[in-house]
C-alpha cells in the first residue's frame, strides 16, 4: 500500500500526453474518450490523496508529482479547448500566469532555509473542482452558456484561491521570519 498513491500519480502523469492525442485524434467520438481520459486523472488524482491520507504514505515525490500532475493536467485540457475554440485565449493565459506563479513561489519558499510548504485550502480545492466540471460541460456542450457560467465561476474561484494562498503567507510566512 505504501507505493500505491505514487504509482496513481505517476499513471496521472503518463494521462497528460495521452489527453491531446485522443482528443485531436482523427476518430469518432475522440473528445469524449478524452474526457473519460480526463475523468480517470480526476479518479485517480482523488484516490491518491485519499489513499496517502488514509493509510499515512505521504511522501516527499507525492508532494511533488501530484501537484505537477494536476497542473499539467489542468493546463493541457485548457489548451486543447483553446485550440478547438472552446476557450478564449485569455482564459489559458489566467490559469497558466496563476499555476507558474503558485509553482514558482513554492519552490522558492520550499527552497528557504524554513522549507515552508503553504497548504491547498478549500478555495484551491473548490476552484478545481468547479474547473473539472466546466471542462465536462466544455467538451460535452461547448459554447453553450451554461458552460461559459461555469467555466467564470471557476474563473473567479482561482482568483480568490491565489488570494487566499498569498493572505496565508503574508499571516503565516512572512511573520515568523
Amino acid at each position: 500500500m505504501k507505493y500505491v498513491p505514487n504509482i496513481l500519480t505517476i499513471i496521472r502523469l503518463f494521462l497528460v500526453p495521452l489527453f491531446p492525442i485522443i482528443f485531436f485524434a482523427p476518430i469518432d467520438r475522440a473528445h469524449t474518450y478524452a474526457l473519460i481520459i480526463f475523468l480517470l486523472a480526476g479518479v485517480t488524482d482523488f484516490l491518491d490523496g485519499y489513499l496517502a491520507r488514509k493509510y499515512n504514505v505521504v511522501s516527499v515525490i507525492g508532494i511533488v508529482l501530484d501537484p505537477l500532475a494536476d497542473k499539467l493536467m489542468l493546463l493541457t485540457t485548457l489548451a486543447c479547448l483553446y485550440i478547438s475554440d472552446y476557450i478564449p485565449l485569455w482564459v489559458l493565459i489566467i490559469i497558466l500566469i496563476k499555476e507558474a506563479s503558485l509553482v514558482l513561489s513554492g519552490i522558492f519558499l520550499y527552497f528557504r532555509k524554513e522549507k515552508t510548504v503553504i497548504p491547498s485550502n478549500k478555495f484551491g480545492k473548490l476552484a478545481t473542482i468547479t474547473f473539472s466540471i466546466a471542462i465536462f460541460l466544455l467538451i460535452i456542450i461547448p459554447n453553450h452558456s451554461i458552460s461559459i457560467i461555469v467555466l467564470s465561476i471557476a474563473i473567479f474561484l482561482e482568483f480568490i484561491a491565489l488570494t487566499s494562498y498569498i493572505s496565508h503567507y503574508f499571516r503565516n510566512v512572512r511573520k515568523n521570519r
